[in-house]
């Protein structure tokens, strides 16, 4: 068996690694990349994926599913696996990220700030379409074969249908941990035991550091009462996958307690709306009841059309709470309400997570004075704010924990899906805790597991 690291490696993004025996090629993952140009320019570099005979999908962030549509406009005509609430998911994020391309590429001819002469989206909405039909969903724990391979998926946490992948093969079991969630995460269950696979792909995202032991409730009240009082609005630029789902949570949680005024909560999101609508149509996959789906959507005013969303942004600061898309600030709706919010300090940017280097997430976080938008040089006068507590992904505690778990110990773990400080701590780590063999592979390594 053999796999070839084709992404996610010295990164956070465009997770693909192709695994081959003698009877199969799977593709594990088929992610976008985001966030520095140097990164960003390996989409429109096909990776060598001839013959491959299935793809799987850990879970439906773009990070993993993005490249899909380019993969099967390119002619990829064989079977996507993934769990029930990641073909819904996907039926979400795909044409969504489709329509941003070509938007993003309509705007930047219209203005004339791109510097290719025309700006092409790198696919298109109908692209994105065309891909959903490849999806097949199975469940947890289902076996499927392909070749000599014998596939099984198992609950990761981290957001809804999130997997662990297990490839069987004749020589033992290779485990893709996928992103994995926290213990403590507030609407999904932890992360299944690994079993006792003989190599394991693990992630890093946060491999070098541990969330702070703090209640997420109490932080947030205090940033909203700081935010309102000073007569500001709060804007998050939040995932719509999971992470704006706890946060409707939290803010729900908060005014009905009473720890913070309560006042009107903004999901300007078509995504994200038809994302929350999905807790109802998957109950098994989550923490929250019936009653709780409920609240989580009771007065929460969705913004589905543009005009809505034009309406929204125009009134400029008000006594509210904004949450949009994307969680990073790399594109969609939230880049109108940074424009219009960025410049007045009365008014706060809360940044609930990694934020990858390279976007402008990360250059607010590393207190930049001007973000560029739309090709316009916005001055940042808001309060920004980062935290962790609400992330979606283990930490390195966690993440050890996870591998501990393990019946036997593997003959191999490679870290990957991380940044290369983070990835290399928790390789370090995974060999002096567990006394695993560990390595972070380098872009497009080819390993044979013997």
């Amino acid at each position: 068996m053999k796999i070839r690291f084709l992404g996610a490696t010295g990164t956070v993004t465009g997770s693909k690694y192709l695994v081959e025996t003698d009877r199969a090629r799977v593709l594990v993952d088929c992610g976008l990349y985001q966030g520095v140009k140097q990164l960003r320019v390996r989409n429109w570099k096909p990776p060598p994926l001839d013959g491959v005979d299935a793809v799987v999908l850990t879970h439906a962030h773009i990070d993993h599913t993005g490249y899909l549509p380019a993969l099967v406009r390119d002619g990829y005509a064989g079977p996507v696996y993934c769990t029930p609430p990641t073909q819904a998911l996907c039926r979400v994020l795909l044409p969504d990220s489709g329509r941003i391309h070509e938007e993003d590429a309509a705007y930047a001819n219209r203005k004339g700030f791109s510097k290719h002469h025309p700006a092409l989206p790198l696919y298109t909405e109908h692209d994105a379409l065309r891909a959903l039909e490849s999806l097949s969903p199975i469940e947890f724990a289902q076996e499927v074969a392909i070749g000599d391979l014998h596939l099984r998926l198992q609950p990761a946490g981290h957001i809804l249908g999130a997997a662990s992948v297990a490839l069987r093969g004749p020589k033992g079991t290779l485990l893709f941990s996928g992103d994995l969630g926290r213990s403590d995460d507030l609407l999904m269950p932890p992360p299944s035991p690994p079993g006792s696979p003989r190599w394991v792909v693990v992630e890093s995202t946060y491999g070098d550091r541990l969330h702070a032991s703090v209640d997420p409730l109490e932080v947030l009240a205090e940033i909203v009462n700081r935010t309102l009082e000073r007569g500001g609005t709060l804007l998050i630029p939040a995932f719509a996958v999971a992470r704006a789902q706890s946060l409707l949570y939290c803010l729900q949680q908060l005014f009905a307690r009473g720890l913070a005024p309560e006042v009107p909560i903004y999901l300007n999101s078509p995504m994200a709306t038809s994302v929350t609508h999905l807790y109802e149509r998957f109950p098994d996959h989550h923490r929250l009841s019936a009653e709780g789906v409920a609240e989580l959507q009771a007065g929460v005013h969705f913004v589905r059309t543009v005009e809505q969303s034009r309406d929204l942004t125009s009134r400029g600061r008000i006594p509210a709470v904004i949450l949009s898309a994307s969680g990073m600030a790399t594109g969609g709706r939230v880049l109108h309400h940074l424009r219009s919010l960025a410049p007045d300090n009365r008014n706060t940017i809360l940044l609930p997570g990694f934020q990858a280097p390279g976007t402008r997430g990360e250059a607010l976080v590393r207190g930049a004075e001007h973000v560029k938008i739309h090709g316009m040089q916005v001055p940042v006068k808001a309060e920004v704010i980062q935290l962790d507590c609400f992330s979606a992904h283990a930490d390195q505690a966690q993440l050890l924990d996870w591998l501990r778990a393990c019946g036997t110990p593997p003959r191999q773990v490679f870290v990957t899906h991380g940044e290369a400080v983070a990835s290399d701590v928790l390789r370090r780590e995974i060999g002096e805790q567990l006394g695993y063999p560990a390595l972070a592979p380098e872009f497009r390594a080819e390993l044979t597991l013997r």
